[in-house]
């Protein structure tokens, strides 16, 4: 057993990479991306597209290159995803300036100093030239302050686009409009190093600009709390449900709460959601109608912030799990009968054993096996969420992180949250097949 589990553990590395690099990739083939998206804001939106229709357009070279490299479109796919990893240095930071026509230097200002790099072009290739001993106003620099800039310098590396490679940029995002002419070459300054996976680094998120991995630390008190109250429910009621409606089966207790359950069921959570919004929030007034806690819930004492805390969440919760009962509680029955009526359970009762020991000492336990089963499964519930009940009560959770990271393009965000789930899930499979092989000894993984 210990060689399987080994086993299924050595494979979620290779699971997330396939799923991640898959995802990657649809989404750099995709249209509608960053890039375009700022292009069309340049442009003005429909009627840059008109223009851009007719084979013309205002934008010149050097503002479609300035936006392809502030969305980190400038590298290859595979180079970008393997920064994304942590396998090859990205770009920490970086700026690009066209060379003057006919002269092979150009200064950039690096960016967070007021030190200026000059730019010497010799063919296909650039380097940084050493700083200079006197500043812009002619006069000396202090050995201090030559120091100074050489150390910020050294930070720093430089790589050319060649009027050729700028044309391909071009034609690939300003696709029908043509250039009159060829650029000249383009100076890309850029603090090179190590910041994906492997150095315990998400990235950061192209549209707010924040690491996302404390964009996911800051959801995770919300997502937390959903999943375990969800799990603690669920288990605490359709559990003992689900006996109920075995050992009362064909009752008026087993019918009428198969009524509630599948009428629970085929209810959305988000259409509960708005009823209750508006007639116990908005009407009654019992409950309020937006966000996961109070705006004064810092200020509040601890009974208070409980309070507080389960008159914000009830609502939601209830949406949560209108629909998870039916599923689990018929799980439940269904399984309770089947072993109720298995051969070794009718000899207990024959022998002699009282029919609630039969139930609970014999048939309950191999009937709560399916159920072990799901129970891992659930850590996937602390990142899935729900974009339709969150969007209705206002609250900023995994659900709308993931929508708002899907709706922007916002690539980072998207991959992030997408590791979190899938290693989340595949934890949480493991944790079902021991819970699996805890309940049932027949169950050896050999």
């Amino acid at each position: 057993m210990k060689a399987y589990f080994l086993r299924r553990l050595l494979l979620i590395p290779l699971t997330l990479l396939g799923i991640t690099a898959l995802v990657f990739a649809i989404n750099r083939m995709a249209p509608g991306g960053p890039v375009e998206r700022a292009l069309a804001g340049l442009l003005g939106g429909e009627g840059g597209k008109r223009t851009r229709a007719q084979g013309q357009t205002s934008l010149s070279p050097s503002q479609v290159l300035e936006v392809e490299e502030k969305k980190n479109r400038d590298r290859s796919s595979m180079r970008a995803y393997g920064e994304w990893l942590g396998v090859v240095p990205r770009d920490k930071e970086k700026i690009g300036k066209e060379f003057p026509k006919d002269s092979n230097s150009v200064e950039i200002e690096v960016p967070g100093t007021t030190f200026v790099a000059k730019i010497v072009r010799n063919g296909d290739e650039a380097a940084i030239q050493s700083p200079e001993a006197a500043g812009a106003d002619g006069a000396p620099k202090s050995s201090a302050e030559m120091d100074r800039e050489t150390t910020e310098l050294a930070r720093w590396r430089v790589r050319l686009r060649s009027p050729e490679e700028q044309k391909q940029s071009w034609d690939k995002w300003m696709g029908g409009v043509s250039l009159s002419k060829l650029p000249e070459y383009r100076a890309i300054l850029y603090r090179p190093g190590f910041d994906g996976l492997l150095q315990g680094s998400l990235g950061s998120s192209e549209k707010y600009q924040e690491p996302v991995g404390l964009m996911i630390l800051d959801r995770l008190p919300v997502s937390l709390y959903f999943a375990l109250m969800d799990v603690l429910i669920i288990y605490s009621v359709c559990l003992p449900l689900g006996i109920l409606k075995a050992i009362k089966h064909r009752t008026w207790v087993d019918n009428a709460s198969s009524v509630a359950i599948f009428a629970g069921y085929a209810v959305p959570g988000y259409a509960l959601g708005a009823l209750l919004v508006v007639i116990v929030g908005a009407r009654l007034g019992w409950l309020p109608i937006r966000g996961f806690t109070g705006d004064d819930f810092a200020t509040l004492s601890p009974a208070d912030q409980v309070k507080d805390l389960a008159a914000h969440t009830a609502m939601p919760l209830a949406c949560y799990l209108i629909g998870s009962f039916a599923f689990m509680t018929m799980l439940m029955k269904n399984n309770l009968m089947d072993n109720l009526s298995a051969d070794y359970v009718r000899t207990a009762t024959a022998k002699g054993v009282s029919y609630p020991r039969a139930v609970f000492h014999h048939a309950f336990r191999n009937s709560i096996i399916p159920i072990a089963t799901t129970f891992g499964e659930n850590l996937a519930l602390v990142v899935a969420g729900s974009v339709l009940v969150e969007r209705v009560f206002d609250i900023d959770g995994f659900g709308m992180l993931q929508f708002t990271a899907v709706i922007d393009r916002d690539e980072p965000v998207m991959l992030g949250v997408l590791f979190f789930a899938a290693a989340l899930t595949a934890i949480g499979k493991i944790f079902s097949d021991l819970l699996v092989a805890f309940f049932d000894p027949r169950v050896s993984y050999k």
